[in-house]
């Protein structure tokens, strides 16, 4: 296989190579706000070095399994299709779910462990926008696009949201380790991580969609 280019932009590497987005995530290397910054570039703010990363990403390239489907093959009616059906289904279906979970995990263990309160309220913020914004998307921002003449101030505000997201979950990962809880952790504390490792992973895919597949047709 051929060496992968560290030159290439981020955003580009997970479009050809969707399995890659696993090993950004796990090193908090925003694919999706910050995907067009090249790998390098990403290296450089994070004061890493490239190589291990590299080849962690010609591994998850290797390893894949099966042939996935190119969004940039998709028209813009089956694309936004696939964001609300797979992608907004999902958030509508967990956010309510983790909010109550969180406020738990926070009251009975913050004692303990005191960054559990800000998780709390980070869950709750990301919730509190994500909510709306979904609602909006679907009644405006989408139909909008599907006729092909969105309103550009739309367009930001979408962004600035999506990066508004983007710098909670950033934060929650930094606060929890990397969504790791600790071993005196009980069951519902450990679900609670675990769901908000799934959380951040497909809202990263998610946001990636939109930034650099749908919103780059009509910029």
């Amino acid at each position: 296989m051929k060496t992968l280019d560290p030159g290439r932009t981020i955003a580009r590497i997970v479009l050809d190579h969707p399995s890659t987005a696993r090993v950004f995530q796990e090193r908090g290397i925003d694919f999706c706000c910050r995907g067009n910054l090249t790998l390098d570039e990403a290296c450089r703010e994070k004061g890493i070095d490239p190589a291990p990363i590299v080849a962690a990403l010609e591994q998850a390239i290797a390893a894949r399994s099966g042939d996935e489907p190119d969004p940039r093959d998709l028209s813009t009616a089956a694309l936004i299709d696939h964001i609300v059906q797979r992608h907004h289904a999902y958030l509508r279906k967990a956010l309510p779910w983790l909010v109550p979970l969180a406020a738990k995990v926070a009251r009975v263990h913050g004692g303990r462990e005191a960054r559990l309160e800000e998780v709390r309220d980070l869950v709750a913020e990301i919730a509190d926008r994500l909510l709306p914004h979904l609602d909006d998307e679907e009644a405006v921002l989408f139909p909008a696009l599907a006729s092909g003449a969105p309103d550009p101030a739309q367009l930001e505000a979408m962004l600035e949201e999506h990066r508004e997201v983007g710098d909670r979950l950033a934060r929650l990962r930094s606060i929890t380790d990397g969504f790791t809880a600790p071993r005196w952790g009980c069951s519902s504390y450990r679900t609670l991580f675990s769901e908000l490792r799934d959380l951040e992973g497909d809202v990263l895919r998610h946001v990636h969609l939109e930034n650099h597949v749908l919103l780059p047709r009509f910029v």
